[in-house]
């Protein structure tokens, strides 16, 4: 998305960032039950120091903020298999291994054993663009009167989650299958919503005395899952681990489903369009879904090259069109939305190269193709 810092700190709503908005969550959640539920940031090295500048404006709210960070491993030559900081200095030699790495960064920096000396029994881990990852008592509550040590959140799979990594029962024990563990002429079986009807959210509910038996035992020995980059145009190997992975080292690991409504991820710009837009409202740091939309599933939503980049996406709307009654969007070219625009039905743009189009203020598009200004 062409994020300079964390992409955490991406303003969504109303002028409120991801962060902002889990800081109120938690705000509300401690009010509300008269508590002190803490919030945890992992850093990479790569946005430790902004992270540190970003927190420093919620030195009064009433949560405890503690940051800390992931290891840093070095990434690996394809070539020779050599550590690429040996043959290069600065940051680029390095990178974070993935959040399986979550269990012995929370070890190592010291936060678990805190968490612990303040009584703390669970942690609910989310990735921060996440909007629907919000504290629910009722998970919490099943966790405590079952002993169960680790839950991951499941929902129903539909044709955009194809990719998602699920449940499976192997050995005895729930065990997570990701898409890059399946052979090649299994993939196509592994993207069914027919066999595989549910993928990991990767909101995760973690016993902290099981964190520390398992981790000081040395026995979370996740699967690697290998992630091929380039940096300077030499071939580099990233050695990776999932938190969720980790499942099937805990006992009494179970997988909830959920609805759709705790997982709102921001991976794209296409996503970002859905969560800015009055298909959703802002109470209390929550999001949530405008009953006014009838269609249970969200539209789908496809921009192209120009709108990739946040600060390009941003520019080219003067704002977010209402979207309650779209079904799909797709824009293709040099693409630009004037204010209080609206989209219904099927909706495609499509700018000619080297032509500029400008959907003017107020337009109301209704199942339309449009290619020029003419089919305005």
């Amino acid at each position: 998305m062409g994020c300079t810092g964390p992409k955490s700190v991406i303003e969504v709503r109303n002028g409120f960032t991801f962060l902002d908005l889990i800081v109120i969550q938690i705000e509300s959640l401690n009010k509300k039950y008269g508590c002190s539920v803490p919030l945890l940031l992992m850093n990479s090295f790569n946005t430790h120091d902004d992270t540190q500048k970003i927190v420093e404006k919620y030195a009064n709210s009433n949560i405890e903020i503690h940051t800390f960070n992931q290891s840093q491993y070095p990434r690996i030559v394809t070539e020779d298999f050599s550590p690429l900081p040996s043959k290069k200095s600065g940051k680029d030699g390095w990178y974070p291994p993935g959040h399986g790495d979550v269990f012995p960064s929370l070890n190592n920096s010291g936060k678990l054993d805190l968490l612990l000396s303040q009584g703390k029994e669970y942690v609910f881990v989310a990735n921060s663009d996440n909007l629907g990852a919000i504290v629910d008592i009722k998970i919490l509550n099943h966790l405590i009167s079952n002993q169960n040590e680790y839950c991951m959140e499941v929902t129903p799979k539909t044709l955009a989650d194809v990719k998602g990594g699920t449940l499976i029962s192997y050995e005895g024990r729930v065990q997570l299958l990701e898409i890059a563990q399946v052979p090649d002429e299994h993939v196509n079986e592994f993207k069914s919503i027919e066999k595989f009807k549910i993928f990991n959210t990767n909101n995760l509910w973690v016993n902290l005395k099981a964190i520390k038996r398992l981790v000081e035992a040395d026995a979370l020995k996740m699967e690697i899952i290998p992630n091929p980059k380039e940096v300077d145009g030499v071939k580099v190997l990233q050695l990776e681990t999932a938190a969720g992975a980790a499942i099937r080292f805990f006992d009494k690991a179970i997988g909830i489903n959920v609805p759709r409504s705790r997982f709102l991820p921001v991976k794209a710009t296409s996503d970002l369009l859905l969560v800015q837009s009055d298909l959703y409202t802002l109470v209390d740091g929550f999001v949530t879904r405008n009953p006014a939309r009838a269609n249970p599933a969200n539209p789908s939503i496809e921009l192209g090259p120009e709108f990739k980049k946040v600060a390009n996406f941003l520019a080219r709307f003067k704002s977010i069109p209402s979207i309650v009654e779209l079904d799909s969007l797709k824009v293709s070219g040099d693409v630009w939305f004037g204010s209080g625009i609206t989209l219904k039905g099927k909706v495609t743009i499509t700018a000619k190269p080297g032509v500029k189009l400008e959907i003017p203020d107020g337009a109301v598009l209704e199942n339309k193709d449009v290619n020029g200004p003419q089919d305005l």
